[in-house]
């Protein structure tokens, strides 16, 4: 009762939800600290960072100043001026879909074309293109409430305009920005009323879309087989998930200290993106993950919540905005966490506020800053109708 009380108390005295500020807040500094601790060696080791040790911690410092900066301009931004730019933000980034698989502007890496250089800084426009489809999808399902119950007028438009994002993102490739943003937005338009038979028949259609995807593929369907068995070719396809486990169990209950970690000197692929998780666990331990598990859930948990308040005044755009990130941040880190702990196959998705790249931490913290702007508002206004 006590603590109904004390949450009663806050929520009329404070303007945002201080609780999960500081997770947030405590998920950016752990993510800067284990950044630059993953990162040292393969600094060290690569001309291309002038072999200066700090360059990707100095860079991941640069990228969260400009997203703080971001994100306290999208915070004095009102909710109904995001839903006027809902859909102009989403055709937006749908060109910078476009522009970025165009030879020349476009930047190979590792056999992906997924970044656009400009001004000596890259940005992956399929980080951006998830924030702006969960804005469009809101919209969309707000605009479209009275049709949720059919397949013609109320699903399809919207299934059209995720078709040409999902062909887009599959051309870079990117299938994992792809999941994703089709799980946002089959999500907010279940919440948003979508015929719960309906919904149930294309998750189905969609699993097997999915499914088909990875068995026409040949490298995603390597990527299964060596995720079921990693040890029979620990050298080979195995060895960033042979090495994340091994990182895992080195980290034992409380691991091996902050910068000690073995498997981030070259052994451990990508230990500062998106095997961040393995590093913390072998520095940590269970005890770290637990922690950082724990900030991921609180997170989430107060997300849904915003959301429901929303609702709750019936701002339904607010509402389904908010539980669109929340979905998104839920099922992007149980992704990555999933992938680095070996339950799921690898797939190239970064762990939110914690692992290094601008354009990551840029749309995390924007969209954080829109769900502290619907908390904002919900506050206000019921502080206005007490009064």
């Amino acid at each position: 009762m006590n603590l109904l009380l004390d949450r009663s108390w806050r929520d009329q005295h404070e303007p945002i939800d201080s609780g999960l500020l500081w997770a947030i807040l405590s998920l950016l500094a752990l993510g800067l600290v284990m950044v630059y601790s993953a990162s040292i060696v393969a600094a060290e080791a690569d001309k291309h960072t002038g072999y200066r040790s700090y360059f990707y911690f100095q860079h991941q410092a640069i990228y969260l100043a400009i997203a703080l900066s971001a994100a306290y301009v999208a915070f004095r931004i009102p909710e109904q001026t995001w839903q006027r730019l809902a859909l102009p933000l989403f055709l937006a980034c749908l060109a910078c879909l476009i522009v970025v698989l165009i030879p020349g502007i476009g930047r190979d890496v590792n056999g992906s074309r997924r970044w656009i250089s400009l001004f000596g800084f890259s940005f992956q426009p399929s980080e951006f293109m998830k924030l702006a489809a969960t804005l469009y999808a809101a919209d969309y399902t707000v605009r479209k409430a009275a049709l949720m119950h059919s397949l013609k007028r109320g699903f399809m438009p919207m299934a059209i305009a995720m078709f040409f994002v999902g062909a887009l993102l599959l051309r870079e490739p990117d299938y994992g920005a792809f999941a994703v943003i089709t799980v946002i937005t089959m999500a907010i338009l279940f919440m948003g009323g979508l015929n719960w038979r309906l919904f149930a028949v294309l998750v189905v259609v969609l699993a097997i879309g999915f499914a088909l995807l990875v068995v026409l593929s040949p490298y995603r369907m390597q990527r299964v087989i060596w995720f079921l068995d990693p040890w029979k070719d620990p050298f080979g396809k195995g060895y960033q998930l042979t090495h994340a486990l091994i990182a895992f169990g080195r980290g034992q209950w409380v691991g091996v200290g902050l910068g000690a970690s073995v498997e981030k000197q070259l052994y451990l692929p990508e230990a500062h993106t998106d095997f961040l998780l393995a590093v913390i666990a072998e520095e940590l331990g269970l005890v770290g993950v637990c922690i950082t598990i724990a900030l991921f859930t609180y997170v989430v948990w107060r997300v849904f919540q915003i959301g429901q308040r929303a609702a709750a005044t019936e701002r339904y755009f607010a509402a389904l905005t908010a539980q669109g990130i929340g979905v998104w941040f839920a099922v992007q880190s149980f992704v990555n966490m999933g992938v680095n702990m070996g339950l799921l196959p690898t797939k190239g998705l970064t762990l939110p506020l914690l692992s290094y790249g601008g354009s990551g931490i840029l749309t995390n913290c924007v969209a954080l800053a829109i769900v502290a702007r619907i908390d904002y508002e919900s506050r206000q206004l019921s502080g206005s109708r007490k009064r």
